[in-house]
């Protein structure tokens, strides 16, 4: 018979609005498709060598991402799994596959992570800690990214800005219903071992799964929309000369053709391809900024091994791409094998080009 006091688990319940009774909607875990399951996990393996080269990059220590185990729970029985405490990072893709993506990381686990990248010890999940996790994440999500479009072909994925907390585990905004779960095993060296999880919402791992599976394909043109065509007197078929009744002959079915727009582009005439082509060999330093700042120059004097340069950028922010110092696009980072590149997002228009060189 019950004293009266509620216990842990009823406490957690009412926190996040989940019956804990047994009877409700999150009391048993249906399954999940296992072909969408084999699929993205498949994928995500394939990633995780990547991801330890990123990680390890950024850390200087040698990482070792391992797994992953994938599979679909809900929020009661995923809750049952972690620590007390953890280091939540929402990093939901906006386009290509839009829906909530999140990354949650043990307390431990985010600071070491932390410590490493700032080489500190006995590092707290403050600002500037938390920023560093969403670094690490960002750079994470970008060569996943990296590769799911080299795997779709959908050209048109991108991520918030991620975003970390650390939170009570019954305060994590999971999402709803039956989610889709990777769980990593993750070695940071010296001992410091544990497990992160990547959790995508049930539409997104679908649309994903499909796409990787080749489900989906480009929208085609819009049936009956076409140019009009036909020889003189005839329009798709139909005969404009007058018949015995006066109107127009229906005797032939319409001839739809795709609509055909002349280019946009302006293509240089024969004679400027030519002069161009005299240039075409010439080296141009190009150079990726990730940011500036301005330091007094005791500031830059008492700068030492470990000190941490603030810039003028926020984390997830494009960088700026530069020709012989003139900005001429904006991209983000990622991560190719074991090396930096930086993906093109934006071309800085002619009359922004021209009025930075002015």
């Amino acid at each position: 018979m019950s004293d009266g006091a509620l216990s842990q688990d009823e406490i957690d319940a009412l926190l996040t609005g989940v019956d804990s009774s047994g009877t409700g909607s999150g009391s048993a875990v249906p399954e999940g498709s296992d072909a969408e399951r084999q699929a993205l996990q498949s994928f995500l393996a394939a990633t995780v060598d990547a991801q330890s080269s990123t990680l390890s990059m950024m850390t200087g220590s040698k990482v070792s991402i391992k797994g992953p185990e994938a599979f679909f729970t809900n929020r009661d029985a995923f809750l049952a799994q972690l620590p007390d405490t953890v280091t939540v990072v929402n990093t939901k893709f906006t386009s290509g596959f839009p829906g909530e993506h999140l990354y949650l990381l043990p307390e431990a686990a985010a600071k070491n992570i932390a410590g490493l990248m700032t080489k500190e010890e006995n590092i707290s999940l403050d600002d500037m800690a938390m920023s560093v996790i969403q670094e690490a994440v960002g750079n994470i999500v970008g060569s996943q990214i990296t590769a799911l479009t080299g795997k779709t072909g959908n050209r048109s994925i991108a991520n918030a800005p991620p975003q970390a907390a650390n939170v009570p585990k019954a305060a994590a905004a999971l999402p709803g219903g039956n989610f889709f779960v990777a769980s990593y095993q993750l070695d940071l060296g010296e001992g410091q071992s544990g497990r992160f999880w990547e959790i995508l919402d049930p539409q997104v791992s679908a649309d994903i799964a499909q796409s990787l599976s080749g489900g989906s394909a480009p929208a085609g043109p819009v049936p009956g929309m076409g140019v009009i065509g036909g020889g003189s007197g005839v329009m798709n078929g139909m005969s404009m000369n007058g018949g015995g009744s006066g109107g127009m002959s229906m005797g032939q079915p319409l001839r739809v053709q795709p609509v055909q727009f002349p280019g946009l582009v302006p293509r240089p005439t024969p004679q400027e391809a030519g002069n161009i082509g005299l240039i075409m060999d010439v080296y141009m330093e190009m150079t990726v900024e990730l940011g500036r700042t301005r330091k007094l120059i005791k500031e830059i004097l008492g700068m030492g091994e470990g000190t941490i340069i603030e810039l003028d950028k926020l984390a997830g922010e494009p960088v700026d791409i530069l020709v012989n110092h003139k900005l001429i696009a904006k991209g983000e980072v990622v991560v190719i094998d074991e090396n930096f590149g930086v993906r093109v997002t934006e071309i800085v228009s002619p009359m922004e080009r021209m009025s930075d060189m002015g």
